[in-house]
C-alpha cells in the first residue's frame, strides 16, 4: 500500500470516527432535551393530581376506564396488553396548536385512594391540510385512526400520542401501560383495537 493510500484510509477512518462521535453526542443531547421537556411537563401537571382541578379547567371525564387485551386485528392499531385508564378531555383545546406543556387529555387510574394522574395524551384531528403525522418530544403520533368508540365517536378521525408519568414497561410513549389497572374502576371497558384510517402515515 502506498503512503498516500495509507494516509487516505486513515483519514476516512478518522472522519468516520468523528461522525460517529458527533452523531452519538447529538442523539444524547436530543435525549437530554426530551428528558428536560418531560420533567417540565410533569411539573406543569402537578395541580392536576387533584382531578377536581382538572374539571375546573374543563377537562371532562369520559367515565370508562379503557384497557386492551393485546389482541391484534389486521387494519387496526397495535395496542400492547395494558390500560389507558380514564380519560379527562379538554375539548376546546382539541384542534388548536399543539402545546407540549398542555396536553388535550389527562389520564387517571382508579385506585383505593381515588383517581391518580398517571399519563397524558395529545390529540390531532385529521384535516385536509395535514401532510404528515404530527410530532412532539421527538415522537411521531400514532394514526390516523377512528375515534375510540363508544367513548369517542368513530367519525373523530385523529392522530394521538400518549406520555406516561408513571413507569411503563412498554415504553414512555406507548399507547397502553400494563401497570395501570381498571379493576378498581366503576366502569371498566375492554376495548377492541381502533381501526386505522387512510391519510398521511
Amino acid at each position: 500500500m502506498t503512503r498516500t493510500a495509507s494516509l487516505g484510509r486513515c483519514g476516512v477512518l478518522a472522519l468516520t470516527g468523528i461522525i460517529g462521535t458527533l452523531w452519538g453526542a447529538t442523539t444524547a443531547l436530543a435525549e437530554d432535551a426530551n428528558k428536560a421537556d418531560i420533567e417540565a411537563l410533569k411539573k406543569s401537571l402537578v395541580k392536576y393530581q387533584d382531578y377536581t382541578a382538572a374539571v375546573r379547567d374543563l377537562y371532562l371525564s369520559t367515565v370508562g376506564c379503557v384497557y386492551y387485551s393485546g389482541e391484534k386485528i389486521p387494519g387496526s392499531m397495535d395496542y400492547p396488553k395494558g390500560a389507558m385508564g380514564i380519560h379527562f378531555v379538554n375539548v376546546p383545546s382539541v384542534g388548536q396548536k399543539l402545546d407540549p406543556m398542555k396536553p388535550n387529555v389527562l389520564i387517571y387510574e382508579p385506585t383505593k385512594k381515588g383517581l391518580k394522574l398517571v399519563g397524558v395524551e395529545w390529540l390531532v384531528p385529521l384535516t385536509p391540510d395535514i401532510k404528515a403525522p404530527p410530532k412532539l418530544f421527538g415522537q411521531t403520533f400514532m394514526g390516523p385512526m377512528e375515534g375510540h368508540y363508544p367513548l369517542i365517536p368513530r367519525e373523530f378521525v385523529h392522530y394521538d400520542l400518549h406520555a406516561w408519568l408513571e413507569d411503563n414497561p412498554n415504553g414512555m410513549f406507548s399507547p397502553t401501560n400494563p401497570k395501570v389497572k381498571c379493576n378498581k374502576a366503576e366502569f371498566p371497558m375492554l376495548e377492541k383495537p381502533t381501526k386505522m384510517m387512510p391519510g398521511p402515515m
